[in-house]
């Protein structure tokens, strides 16, 4: 991200198709947040199980007429979606993260700070998750230091759908996955089975670097 570039720029516009592609009402948010709730969203959707071929129609009408890093990874997600078909992703998707025994990424907290499932940065979330009144959604057999879950809470912070103390919201971030999320999403990017999820890591490793440097902007005003 170009630090001199204003926020709503860098997040870009997308002419309205993140909104319909998750349907999330944020009426009541500024344009920042309601995108940054609806990419989230967006990330959690495609980390937690694959795309069916309904939300794959809609994601190949994903456009972004912005000029910017993120603007042209929307544009290459959609033409990504375009380019395939819910089998084919079915068996990228199990290749990736399920596989027989493991898939080729692990996209969990624990594994990438400890090179461990269920270590101490799972039991810190669990602790931040308590503290702050969230709980696992019903349904959700992972543990909850997944990335997709990650970007599930995220969405709820940006939305307004979990209300949390000032401060909050970024603390968990840099905590949570600041030291890992943008690993995971360039390790997605270069995966030797992905192919539609390879257009997935290019746009979440942009989208990171953008709300790392917003919240080290935040915290260069608040000094």
């Amino acid at each position: 991200m170009n630090p001199d570039l204003p926020l709503d720029q860098a997040y870009g516009s997308s002419d309205g198709a993140d909104a319909s592609i998750i349907d999330f009402d944020g009426a009541d948010l500024d344009d920042i947040d309601q995108a940054r709730a609806d990419e989230y969203a967006l990330f959690a959707l495609l980390l937690l199980k694959p795309p069916d071929s309904g939300f794959l129609t809609r994601l190949a009408r994903l456009q972004d007429s912005s000029d910017t890093p993120l603007g042209r990874a929307h544009a290459a997600l959609g033409r990504a979606a375009a380019c395939t078909c819910a089998d084919d992703i079915n068996r990228e998707y199990f290749e990736l993260f399920i596989g027989v025994g493991r898939g080729e990424l692990l996209p969990y907290a624990s594994y990438y700070l400890t090179g461990f499932l269920n270590e101490r940065p799972l039991a810190r979330l669990r602790q931040d998750m308590m503290r702050l009144g969230i709980e696992r959604a019903a349904g959700h057999c992972d543990p909850e230091d997944h990335l997709g879950t990650l970007c599930e809470i995220m969405s709820g912070f940006a939305s307004i759908h979990f209300e949390v103390a000032a401060g909050e919201e970024q603390a968990f971030f840099e905590r949570h996955l600041a030291p890992w999320a943008g690993r995971f999403f360039g390790d997605l990017e270069s995966a030797k089975t992905a192919k539609f999820y390879r257009s997935v890591g290019v746009a979440g490793r942009t989208f990171i670097d953008i709300e790392t440097e917003a919240f080290a902007m935040e915290t260069r005003r608040s000094a």
